[in-house]
């Protein structure tokens, strides 16, 4: 007697030994899923978290590589024995420095511009610049402190005044005649001193005023020949 084949539309079992038969279509897609949900998501791996002093702060490895040469970008960027870094136990790499002075060079490398709030010393956010090497922001922070430096060795700005005497109808002429660096104060109704035909002429008193430190030369352009210097206000 002839032996009998498989059934037909049966898959045959693998005997010993033998090949094991495809898997099915149902066990090939959960195993696809199960290795997607353990691979973490890319943009994941862009963001980095720093923990300064015991503060978090969490930024992109884009901005902490703006300057290559800087401790941040060494340190999230170049990842490796070079620094030898801990990180706590939420995985933010540990640094030992203050967390005040640390958002202005945060923000300097976010969008390039030195803010430092009323409340913090330039001095201390130099000190940190300097000690994440960020060579533009140090060089920006000095220039700060030499310019406030400058302006308090000056002193107070000191103003030197004016009075002028004139009609009503010369004090367009004045204003529009007045020297650079001059500007009104303060003006002054005296009365009705002078009378010119039927009509009485207003006088007023002009005080004006402009820097101590200008070079500008002359008072005013005198309208007429009856505005004149009484006297200087101190």
């Amino acid at each position: 007697a002839m032996a009998e084949g498989p059934p037909r539309g049966r898959t045959p079992s693998p005997g010993p030994g033998g090949a094991p038969g495809p898997p099915s279509p149902r066990a090939a897609g959960a195993a696809a899923g199960s290795t997607g949900a353990l691979s973490p998501p890319a943009a994941a791996s862009k963001w980095v978290r720093l923990n300064v002093g015991g503060t978090y702060f969490v930024s992109t490895r884009q901005t902490l590589c703006r300057e290559p040469k800087s401790f941040l970008c060494r340190l999230c960027c170049q990842d490796g024995p070079e620094l030898g870094s801990d990180k706590d136990e939420t995985g933010a790499y540990l640094i030992d420095r203050d967390p005040t002075y640390f958002g202005p060079i945060l923000n300097y490398l976010r969008h390039g511009k030195l803010i430092i709030n009323k409340e913090l010393a330039e001095e201390g956010v130099l000190e940190e610049a300097e000690f994440y090497n960020i060579a533009s922001l140090v060089r920006l922070v000095k220039e700060r402190i030499r310019d406030n430096e400058n302006r308090t060795s000056q002193g107070p700005v000191k103003h030197v005044y004016r009075v002028l005497q004139c009609q009503e109808e010369e004090l367009t002429q004045m204003v529009s005649t007045m020297s650079d660096g001059w500007k009104f104060e303060q003006l002054i109704s005296i009365g009705s001193s002078y009378n010119y035909g039927n009509e009485d002429q207003a006088e007023f008193l002009c005080v004006v005023s402009r820097e101590l430190n200008n070079s500008t030369n002359g008072i005013v352009k005198e309208p007429s020949e009856k505005a004149k210097v009484r006297h200087s206000l101190r």
